[in-house]
């Protein structure tokens, strides 16, 4: 789907993972592709120049079709240029490495990409006529960017992706408080579309994407009424962790565990950053 010279290639299954949604910007002088995912591994669209987002798996699936420079975050490049880097990323137990290894390079393709270049905050590709702008939105990864295409007035906010998963802040380098200030900082840009990297697409109008960006954000808040509501008594995080913050019981696999962890005590800092919640002896937590 076109949006002004803002082509949107919709992944399969409306980019859940593990597909995901890539851009095709074009300009007088030069043509841009962000976010190559599996469905570009196949049919990819001539490009002179690649962005990604962020370094993880489904965002560069389709990397291997392009021998163009690629750019990404100064904060995300060593997980671009290494898989195992990008894995290190994830925090898994050391039994569970190899097979998300196998995972990247079998399913996503991921070889790393050596070459890589970095770029920063406000960066300029100018694609003759047309720019994208680099805006930084750390907190899904320390180097996640989205990116502002003008003057079609696009702005592509990659995995501030208004799911009803909702933010997703389980890596290692990620972060609960980055995250939110970059949900802020997506408020604030005037567009005509909002385009996302997975289920919910494109947006149009900055009305309906706050409203819809609200709702996302508002997830973090149920997280911590879920958290205060079971420390009405002295919990552990290996209490809190068996609960589930994140991902519903049915989900298996060597990430919850991690990933609920990590979550869990990034919203115990929150709370007891607000005076929410204490620590009432060692490794117990209870609500104020």
């Amino acid at each position: 789907m076109k949006y002004g010279e803002v082509t949107v290639l919709i992944g399969a299954e409306r980019g859940a993972y593990p597909f995901g949604n890539s851009l095709v910007v074009r300009g007088s002088d030069a043509a841009l592709v962000v976010d190559p995912s599996l469905s570009l591994v196949e049919a990819a669209p001539p490009a002179d120049v690649v962005l990604v987002s962020h370094a993880h798996e489904d965002h560069v699936a389709g990397l291997g079709s392009y021998d163009v420079p690629v750019h990404i975050h100064e904060a995300d490049i060593d997980g671009l240029r290494s898989r195992e880097v990008m894995v290190a990323g994830f925090g898994l137990p050391p039994e569970a490495i190899d097979d998300a290894d196998r995972k990247l390079r079998d399913l996503f393709h991921v070889n790393g990409r050596p070459d890589a270049l970095e770029f920063t905050d406000g960066a300029v590709f100018d694609l003759g006529g047309r720019t994208v702008t680099v805006v930084h939105l750390p907190g899904h990864t320390a180097g996640h960017c989205g990116f502002l295409v003008e003057p079609d007035g696009f702005l592509f906010v990659a995995d501030v992706d208004l799911t009803s998963f909702g933010p997703y802040y389980g890596d290692v380098g990620s972060s609960l408080v980055d995250f939110e200030e970059s949900m802020r900082r997506c408020r604030e840009i005037d567009a005509r579309w909002y385009g996302t990297s997975h289920q919910k697409g494109v947006i149009e109008g900055a009305d309906e994407f706050c409203r819809r960006l609200d709702a996302f954000a508002g997830v973090v808040e149920k997280r911590d009424a879920v958290l205060l509501g079971l420390l009405g008594e002295p919990r552990t995080v290996a209490e809190i962790v068996e609960h589930r913050l994140v991902y519903r019981p049915h989900v298996e696999g060597a990430h919850v565990n991690p990933v609920e962890r990590r979550t869990a005590m990034r919203h115990l800092d929150r709370l007891i950053g607000k005076g929410l919640a204490e620590e009432v002896e060692q490794g117990r937590f209870l609500a104020t």
